[in-house]
C-alpha cells in the first residue's frame, strides 16, 4: 500500500480533520481491494472490475489519489507523484496492473466525492465563551478560539449520527463528585506538581507529543507488518480503525459542544465549592482549545485499543513509538494497557478530570465496537486468512 499509517501532512492544520482523512484515505484503498479480491465486503461500492486487475495496485492509486485530492499543494503533490512511481514501480506493468490502476483511481474519486458534502468544511459560527460557573470558555495562556464547534454534525462513516454515543451529563460544579475529581487533576496536573511521578510526567508529554491517531496507526502498522498480514488483511485493519477514529472524532466534539464543560484550568483558577480557587495555577502543559468533557485521548485510544484487539487479540504485547520524541518509546502488556496509559496521561497533563477521562473511555468503545458490528469487513475465518 501507498499509505498505511503516518502518511498524512503531521502540520495540516486543525486537530481532528486528519482523522477525518485517514479514514477517507483507508476506505478508498479498501473499496479499491475488495472490488478485485472480492474477500469481504465493500464499504460503500464495489468497483467494475474488466479483465485480471492487480489490488496492490489499485490500493497504491487510491491512497495516492486521496492524498493529492486533500492535499493539492505543488509540494505535496510531488511527494505523492514520487511514492506512487515507486510503488508502481515494483508491479509488473501489463493489463492486471494498468486496470488496477484505473478500479483505485475509481474509488478514490467515489469516496472524495461523497465526503465533499459531510459537513466537515462549513463554515462555524461565531463562538460565544460563557460566563457562568462551569461553562467553557477559552484558555490561558493564548485563549485561542475553540476548533470543531460545529463537528458534531459531521456525517460519520459508520455511525448513525454524532449523537449516538453521547455520554450521560456530568455532574454539575457544585457537585461534591465534580470536586473530588478537580482536585485530582490539580494536584497531579500542576506544573510543578509535586504528587506527580517522574513516570508520568513523562507519559503526559509522550502521548502529547504527536497527533494520537498517527500513533494508533503507527500501532496498527506494526501488528500488521509483524502478523504478515496480506493486503486484504492489512486494508480492513487500517478501514476499521480508522473509521472508528474518525466517528470518535465526530463524537467527541458533538458531545463537547452539547456539555461545554469548561477547563480544568479555568476550574482551578476560579474555584468551585470544596476547590479554593488558586489563581496561579497551570498545567504541565498548555490546554486544547475545546471544551473538557468528554476526553479526546480516552475516546480515541480505547476506540484504538477495542479495534485492534479484536482483530490480534487482547494479550499481545505492544510497544508505542512518538514521532515527536524520537528514540522514545512505552510498552504495555496489551493494547488496553497502552490506551489506560494514554487516558491517563491528559489527568497527568493538566487537561482533564477523571470525569472526562472515564466518559471517553466508554464513548471510544461504544463507537468502535459499533463500527465492528456494522462495518464488519471480513467474518473471523476471512481475517485470519488475510492475515497468512
Amino acid at each position: 500500500m501507498l499509505v498505511a499509517s503516518g502518511g498524512l501532512d503531521r502540520g495540516r492544520a486543525g486537530r481532528a480533520r486528519p482523522a477525518v482523512e485517514f479514514a477517507i484515505l483507508q476506505g478508498a484503498e479498501y473499496d479499491a481491494v475488495v472490488s478485485i479480491t472480492h474477500v469481504g465486503s465493500p464499504y460503500l461500492f464495489r468497483i467494475p472490475v474488466h479483465g485480471q486487475a492487480n489490488a496492490a495496485a489499485a490500493a497504491d492509486q487510491a491512497a495516492h489519489d486521496v492524498l493529492v485530492g486533500l492535499y493539492p499543494g505543488q509540494a505535496e503533490v510531488a511527494v505523492a507523484n514520487a511514492q506512487l512511481t515507486k510503488e508502481l514501480a515494483g508491479i509488473p506493468n501489463g493489463p492486471a496492473k494498468t486496470n488496477g490502476i484505473k478500479v483505485g483511481a475509481a474509488a478514490a474519486a467515489e469516496l472524495i466525492a461523497i465526503r465533499s458534502t459531510d459537513g466537515s468544511a462549513l463554515i462555524p459560527p461565531p463562538f460565544h465563551a460563557g460566563t457562568k460557573p462551569g461553562r467553557y470558555r477559552p484558555t490561558p495562556p493564548t485563549f485561542s478560539p475553540p476548533v470543531f464547534t460545529i463537528w458534531g454534525n459531521v456525517t460519520p462513516f459508520v455511525l448513525e449520527r454524532g449523537a449516538q454515543f453521547r455520554p450521560p451529563a456530568p455532574p454539575p460544579v457544585t457537585n461534591p463528585a465534580y470536586a473530588k475529581a478537580l482536585r485530582v487533576v490539580e494536584s497531579l496536573g500542576q506544573d510543578t506538581s509535586k504528587t506527580r511521578t517522574a513516570y508520568e510526567t513523562a507519559s503526559g508529554m509522550f502521548w502529547a507529543a504527536s497527533p494520537i491517531w498517527n500513533v494508533w496507526n503507527e500501532v496498527a502498522q506494526k501488528e500488521v507488518v509483524s502478523h504478515s498480514s496480506s493486503l486484504v488483511g492489512a486494508t480492513a485493519t487500517f478501514a476499521t480503525l480508522d473509521f472508528s477514529l474518525a466517528d470518535t472524532a465526530i463524537s467527541l466534539y458533538d458531545a463537547k459542544y452539547h456539555y461545554l464543560v469548561w477547563r480544568p484550568i479555568t476550574a482551578i483558577r476560579a474555584g468551585v465549592p470544596g476547590v479554593t480557587a488558586n489563581p496561579t495555577w497551570n498545567p504541565l502543559l498548555p490546554t486544547a482549545p475545546d471544551p473538557s468533557y468528554p476526553g479526546a485521548h480516552s475516546g480515541f485510544s480505547f476506540a484504538a485499543a477495542t479495534v485492534l484487539s479484536a482483530f490480534f487479540g487482547g494479550d499481545l504485547p505492544v510497544t508505542v513509538h512518538s514521532d515527536g520524541e524520537p528514540g522514545t518509546a512505552l510498552s504495555f502488556p496489551n493494547f488496553f494497557a497502552a490506551a489506560k496509559d494514554a487516558a491517563l496521561s491528559r489527568i497527568w497533563a493538566g487537561q482533564h478530570t477523571p470525569l472526562d477521562d472515564i466518559a471517553g473511555r466508554h464513548l471510544g468503545a461504544h463507537v468502535a465496537t459499533f463500527v465492528l458490528g456494522n462495518f464488519d469487513p471480513l467474518r473471523a475465518a476471512q481475517v485470519r486468512q488475510a492475515r497468512g
